[in-house]
């Protein structure tokens, strides 16, 4: 398993970052059986995926796309190992396998199965540019906030040795420490293909509960919203009144006399 180390600028230990690069995927759920397709439209594209598949088109090369069915449930798991840049190994029936990367996936916005998918073809030592995420571990400074101002990285890498993400530890940095996509090492063969300078995490003062307040109420009066004011019921009028009524009263039982 290959490491990408992310060493920072400033004066931190040389082991502060490190990111994880799993080996290519190499397990039955990157390889996918396809069906070729023939039909085509919404009303086939609904056929295929109430019999749980799901429509995909393959593509890059130069050559022309292949429209494909692929078996919904091995895709979704594929997918989900694989992540967003999973390597997939597609086999058409009477044709060769294929190395396919996502391009696109379309997944019903309510239920969030894939509805369907553009796959791109891909060589073995062939560059492709890639988003890759970010995640961020650890626990900074007790009264540090870590703000993740880009979540993605732009890597362009081998199409077999994709990163699945980029790791950045945290754990104990005081507020004022940033790390830039400058600071990012990868592995031979892989660039970071973002300026320089751009910003990826920055670790900030965490504001106090005064200062958010601040904030909202500032935010608040640039938008136009006035805040009802709490209603406080006036000194002694409670006792004004009762003192009314036992005048009353007294009135009433001297007249009755």
């Amino acid at each position: 398993m290959s490491l990408l180390a992310l060493t920072a600028a400033t004066d931190l230990r040389p082991d502060q970052f490190t990111g994880v690069r799993p080996a290519v995927p190499d397990s039955p759920d990157s390889h996918l059986q396809a069906e070729s397709r023939t039909e085509f439209g919404k009303g086939a594209a609904r056929r295929i995926r109430r019999a749980s598949k799901v429509p995909a088109v393959l593509y890059g090369h130069g050559e022309k796309p292949v429209h494909i069915t692929l078996p919904g449930h091995e895709t979704m798991l594929a997918l989900k190992h694989g992540g967003a840049n999973a390597l997939l190994t597609i086999a058409v029936a009477g044709g060769k396998e294929q190395l396919a990367l996502p391009k696109q996936i379309q997944r019903d916005p309510v239920k969030g199965f894939i509805e369907h998918l553009d796959l791109i073809v891909v060589r073995r030592g062939e560059k492709v540019t890639v988003d890759v995420p970010v995640h961020v571990t650890g626990e900074a400074a007790a009264d540090a906030l870590v703000v993740t101002e880009t979540s993605t990285v732009s890597v362009e890498a081998e199409a077999t040795h994709i990163p699945e993400f980029v790791e950045v530890s945290v754990e104990g940095l005081e507020v004022g420490h940033q790390v830039l996509a400058k600071d990012l090492r990868l592995p031979e063969g892989s660039t970071v293909l973002l300026d320089a300078e751009t910003l990826v995490v920055n670790v900030t003062h965490a504001p106090t509960a005064e200062e958010v307040e601040s904030e909202l109420a500032d935010a608040e009066a640039d938008a136009g919203i006035e805040r009802d004011e709490p209603e406080v019921e006036a000194e002694g009028a409670g006792e004004s009144d009762d003192s009314e009524g036992g005048s009353d009263a007294a009135g009433g039982d001297a007249a009755a006399e």
